[in-house]
């Protein structure tokens, strides 16, 4: 009688075997999901207000999540507002690396506060006048931790300063406003001023550090002006409602940088749609997560402007709006 090939132990043990190396194979994705969603990627966000970035953080997320991010799962996005505080930023950012976030996403503003705490986790602006000031190399090739939006603000004043004419044609006065204790709103409103006297414009330039100055500067402007040039940064934007009341109180109409202002009563703004930027910062998170150094994304500029004018604050001051700006504004 021949005997039994393979042996029956022989086979019982390649069988075992078998069926143990298949049910691994299946496990072993499961336990690489189980991991990942264990140790989700972590995202600090560093913005202003709460208020004014709330719709932008939405499109930040909601991007992220078509490209394949699902908060609470795949990704943690940890919220920290300032109001403007650099000793804030400062703490929160800290806090981030405590917290070992792998990017923070961030402003202009706030941009040389964070980097003084870090120079190697990834840093975005979502929004910046200009990143320039030893933040990056160049454009193209940052060259460091940072990289993100520039929205170069000094390249916009001149078509606001002539939309503004358009809507307000005796504007022989114009009032600067920005907050004094940054340096990226102080050069926008230093360009300002300089654009309106080569435009033939009187200009002031009052200085304001801190929301209490607001008031006392729209009491010394009352019946010395004709227009309002609102120059935004994290204090600004908290005060929005407060600057377009009193602005609207003064018969003041304003030119300001984004539609969240006209939304507050503001008369008009002319720039960026900011949730399409945070969709771009979003992209540039989603390229650092996969392992792309900041160093080698470009800093990428806007491509779409937006006029906003705000209809009803445009009746309330007496002005008509003309046609063609009406037209071609987001109302």
């Amino acid at each position: 009688m021949l005997p039994e090939w393979p042996p029956r132990g022989k086979l019982m043990e390649r069988r075992q075997f078998i069926r143990g190396f298949c049910s691994g194979v299946v496990a072993w994705p499961l336990a690489a999901y189980a991991q990942q969603v264990s140790n989700p990627r972590r995202i600090g966000v560093l913005g202003a207000d709460a208020t004014v970035w709330s719709s932008w953080t939405v499109a930040f997320v909601t991007r992220l999540r078509e490209l394949g991010w699902i908060t609470g799962d795949t990704i943690d996005v940890e919220y920290r507002w300032s109001g403007g505080s650099s000793k804030r930023v400062s703490d929160f950012t800290a806090e981030f690396l405590r917290r070992h976030v792998d990017v923070i996403v961030t402003y202009g503003a706030a941009a040389a506060v964070v980097q003084q705490e870090t120079t190697t986790t990834p840093i975005v602006l979502a929004v910046a006048s200009d990143p320039g000031g030893g933040l990056i190399a160049s454009l193209a090739r940052p060259d460091g931790n940072v990289t993100g939006i520039s929205i170069q603000q000094s390249e916009l004043i001149g078509k606001r300063l002539a939309l503004l004419r358009e809507v307000v044609p005796h504007l022989r006065r114009l009032v600067i406003m920005g907050n004094a204790g940054y340096a990226m709103p102080v050069l926008e409103a230093q360009e300002a001023k300089a654009t309106a006297q080569a435009l033939g414009l009187e200009a002031a330039r009052p200085e304001i550090w801190r929301s209490e100055d607001i008031t006392p500067v729209f009491e010394s402007i009352r019946g010395k002006a004709d227009a309002l040039y609102v120059v935004s940064d994290p204090l600004i934007a908290a005060n929005r409602t407060l600057i377009t009341t009193l602005a609207l109180s003064a018969r003041l109409p304003t030119m300001l940088s984004y539609g969240d202002y006209v939304a507050a009563g503001g008369l008009m703004s002319y720039g960026p749609n900011f949730a399409n930027l945070f969709r771009q910062a979003a992209d540039m998170v989603d390229k650092i997560l996969r392992g792309t150094k900041p160093s080698d994304i470009p800093v990428e500029q806007p491509t779409n402007f937006e006029l906003v004018i705000n209809v009803k604050t445009a009746k309330a001051l007496g002005i008509t709006v003309p046609e063609a700006l009406l037209a071609a504004a987001v109302q």
